[in-house]
Order: C-alpha cells, then sequence, then structure tokens
C-alpha cells in the first residue's frame, strides 16, 4: 500500500480517515519507546557499565534484524546479572516517562468504552507501575529473576510461557479479544518494533508510533511527529 500524509508527520494508508473510536472495543500497547520513552533493557544496563552494548543488540532487534527475539533478550537479560533492585527503582523514577499524549489517548479511549492491554517484551517491573498508573485493563511482560536484591540475569517462567516476544504479543491481543468476545478487527494496535508486527497484522487499526522503517511501511497509520495522542486525529 501507498501512504499518503494525512497531515504534517501523520500517514495513512489503506482507509480513509475519520474512523470512530467507538468502531473499536480494545486497544493493545506496546511499552517501551511506545507508551513510555525509554527502552528499560538498556537503561537498567547502564547500571552494569553495559549500556552500548545492550542498546546495541534492542535496535537490532526492534530494527527486526535480529530473527530470534527470544535469544536476543536472553542475551541482553545476562548482562544485567548483579544489578541492584534499586537500580530498577531509580529508572522508574528518574528516567521512565510516559510519552507525550499518551494520558490524553488513554482517557479518549476509556471514554468511548474501550479495554485497554499492555503487552510488553520488557519486564513487569515497569509494566505493572505503568499500568496502576493508566488503569490499564491487561497486562502480559517479562519477570526479572532477583535473589539477595539484585538481578540474576536470568526471567521467570510464567504459565502461558518463556518470553514475550512478537508471537506472544499476537497471542495475547487475540486471547484478550476472545475474552471480552470480540473480534480482532475491533482492536487497535501500537507499537513502534519489529516484534510488534505480530500484533498489528491481527487488529483492525494498526499504528507505528516513532517506529523502525519496517513498522512505518506496515502500518495502517504512522505518527512520525507529535504525541500519541495524535491518533485522535483521524478518530471521530
Amino acid at each position: 500500500m501507498t501512504a499518503t500524509k494525512f497531515a504534517p508527520g501523520l500517514m495513512v494508508q489503506g482507509f480513509t480517515p475519520p474512523v470512530s473510536l467507538r468502531d473499536f472495543r480494545l486497544i493493545a500497547f506496546d511499552m517501551d519507546s511506545t507508551l513510555i520513552n525509554i527502552e528499560c533493557v538498556d537503561e537498567i544496563a547502564a547500571a552494569a557499565g553495559k549500556k552500548e552494548v545492550v542498546a546495541a543488540i534492542t535496535e537490532a532487534a526492534m530494527r527486526g534484524e535480529i530473527a530470534d527475539y527470544k535469544e536476543s533478550l536472553r542475551r541482553r537479560v545476562a548482562l544485567l546479572k548483579g544489578v541492584s533492585v534499586q537500580h530498577l527503582e531509580d529508572v522508574y523514577a528518574n528516567r521512565l516517562r510516559l510519552n507525550p499524549g499518551a494520558e490524553k489517548l488513554v482517557a479518549a479511549c476509556r471514554s468511548a468504552g474501550l479495554k485497554m492491554l499492555l503487552v510488553s517484551g520488557g519486564f513487569t517491573f515497569f509494566t505493572d507501575r505503568v499500568r496502576d498508573r493508566l488503569g490499564i485493563d491487561f497486562t502480559r511482560s517479562n519477570v526479572l529473576e532477583t535473589e539477595n536484591g539484585r538481578l540474576t540475569g536470568r526471567m521467570v517462567d510464567q504459565p502461558w510461557g518463556d518470553i514475550c516476544d512478537g508471537e506472544e504479543k499476537r497471542r495475547m491481543l487475540l486471547q484478550t479479544c476472545e475474552r471480552l468476545a470480540i473480534a480482532p478487527h475491533q482492536a487497535i494496535a501500537i507499537g513502534d518494533g519489529a516484534n510488534d508486527l505480530p500484533m498489528m497484522g491481527e487488529a483492525g487499526l494498526s499504528v507505528a508510533y516513532h517506529a523502525k522503517p519496517k513498522v512505518r511501511e506496515q502500518a495502517m497509520v504512522a505518527i512520525n511527529q507529535g504525541g500519541l495522542d495524535r491518533l485522535l486525529e483521524i478518530m471521530r
């Protein structure tokens, strides 16, 4: 599909705006670099003096240049061994911010009756806090293992599986739709990296937010400038 410029920094393809927010029942957000301003794993790595190497792996994974996302995350988490849980607290308090327009978009979706899902290749330490801060209904992300107040460099398996990768994001979107008794085309999915593409491909409206080129190309809406609330420019 050929994207058309709807407004400065806002591209649409495959449909003609505006569409009604009330046509949808669910909105699914990626977290890192989408709903929030940082990649949490990179900021944790800073405490171990390994931010540069971890960030390089993160960037390659988000661009879709690493085929095995799970292995890339295991490699990054292994480099976090020994970092204190207090450093995670510091990242949340001092580095993590909601991206511009996040609260406005969440409020508009809630007013329109949408449920909200947060699916992340990041960690429950952060997703649980963001969930509670925004009143998000459902989450899925990864658990960092700790011993004596420090990271072990491993993640904890959960009842649904080991790591929330792109395929798990897709499954969680579909499971949440089933739980709500809605069809996938009644869902909106917003992300920025290659691991968001599987869930974006299932949703009725896919949105790339300041995303990698591969994601912008495949999304129905690409927000390249401004905040998340720019989505409301094409919603009535």
